[in-house]
């Protein structure tokens, strides 16, 4: 058997699936919980105040991934193979992730009345706070949980903060019946940031304190910054047409579109739980080449398209099912929904096949095509929102994501046809 065979082994009897397992677990009961928070929410705000919601923290999710300039995935490749590493590396996210989110909190504050309608951009210092600050250290603290392979911990906490998010929800309609995008903002943050102080204080009192290195800092700044990029672009590709549609001020076509969207997200939650389990093992077979890495993103993406496959028809069949749940304001959200419903498919494709290419080494190539995916995004944005609205926002999204798909796809054979010959 070959070395890569004998890998592919142990990887298919290693504890991966457990912990896509624990990640699909927790996940999958905290998607019981979104879901009725996003039916809560829906009724809490109705389609005009959600979309004033959805702009604010759509517009601080642009930025919100260069806060940890991608100090997290650094820890994530060089602690899975030295877990003595731990400390410097843990002390990077925290200091850097804090700092720059608190810059980053400062300029989206400045910029947001010149860029968002003033509904939304009344919101953008607690949408910044939320998103740039807490929701980022809660993220990259979860790498090290992806690291030490616990995914446990990682589905207990995402249960918790889900959890805790629909208690609010709940709580504000029962006693509220309506309430206005700031007062949901308020308590969206004042959620983050327990679920940050809780998740920051478990990795530390169960892996160990904390130390800043700047040299660490500088001597991995620049690929940090190469992964910071790529996630970034992906938010990109994933928020521009939520901020474009509060930037020409169609608050309402946001609600609805932004509703619909957020079914989608949903819906690709088991996608990327396969995902983020599969991550150390992608960085440790992609030591051995692109082909090691191909092979197991090759095994996972029968898995991930069958998951798209059902995911897509799932909700166009039940799209007509979301004004009953959620409201006749977001009556609309059918047809949305409908038009968006392929993107789980397009995802299953670009996450493994980008996946393989991180792991290997080749993240410069998967950066490329995500910030080609954002520009096209931008454009068709540009053209196709002031004219057709969430119609346009939707079909540009469609083709953002198929042609990922197809670039990841494409530059993957590539790199393998190159590998054979060299």
């Amino acid at each position: 058997m070959s070395a890569v065979a004998e890998e592919i082994a142990k990887f298919r009897a290693s504890p991966m699936a457990r912990n896509a397992g624990w990640l699909f677990a927790g996940q999958g009961m905290g998607l019981v919980l979104q879901v009725a928070y996003f039916v809560v929410l829906a009724r809490l705000l109705g389609p005009l105040q959600y979309g004033v919601y959805a702009g604010a923290f759509a517009f601080a999710n642009l930025a919100a991934q260069y806060s940890a300039l991608g100090t997290g995935t650094v820890f994530l490749r060089y602690v899975a193979s030295d877990h003595s590493a731990f400390s410097v590396y843990w002390g990077n996210i925290l200091v850097v992730t804090s700092v720059v989110g608190g810059g980053l909190v400062v300029a989206l504050d400045l910029l947001g009345p010149r860029l968002l309608n003033p509904a939304s951009a009344a919101l953008v210092l607690l949408a910044a706070i939320g998103n740039c600050v807490c929701a980022q250290l809660t993220i990259e603290s979860g790498r090290v949980f992806q690291t030490f392979e616990k995914m446990q911990l990682t589905a207990l906490l995402n249960l918790l903060t889900n959890l805790v998010r629909t208690i609010a929800a709940v709580a504000m309609l029962m006693t509220m019946h309506r309430a206005t995008a700031w007062q949901w903002a308020l308590m969206s943050t004042l959620v983050s940031a327990l679920a940050a102080v809780a998740t920051v204080v478990t990795i530390t009192a169960r892996f160990g304190r904390p130390r800043f290195e700047p040299k660490l800092f500088v001597k991995r700044g620049a690929e940090g910054f190469g992964f910071a990029v790529a996630m970034s672009t992906a938010s990109i590709y994933n928020d521009l047409d939520k901020t474009m549609l509060s930037h020409y001020g169609m608050n309402q076509a946001n609600g609805i579109y932004s509703m619909a969207y957020r079914i989608v997200d949903i819906a690709t939650i088991p996608i990327l739980s396969i995902r983020d389990a599969a991550m150390p093992r992608f960085f440790k077979l992609g030591r051995q080449g692109i082909a090691a890495s191909a092979d197991l993103s090759n095994r996972l993406l029968r898995r991930t398209l069958s998951l798209g496959v059902l995911a897509s028809a799932g909700m166009f069949f039940a799209a007509p099912l979301i004004p009953l749940v959620v409201g006749r304001g977001f009556i609309e959200a059918e047809a949305a929904l409908r038009w968006l419903c392929l993107i789980p498919l397009f995802r299953s494709i670009h996450q493994m096949t980008g996946c393989a290419l991180t792991g290997a080494g080749l993240q410069n190539y998967r950066t490329g095509t995500q910030l080609t995916a954002a520009t096209l995004n931008f454009f068709l944005n540009l053209w196709l929102i002031p004219k057709w609205g969430w119609h346009g926002a939707a079909w540009s999204s469609l083709l953002t994501d198929a042609a990922l798909a197809a670039m990841n796809l494409g530059i993957l054979r590539m790199q393998l046809r190159w590998s054979a010959n060299a």
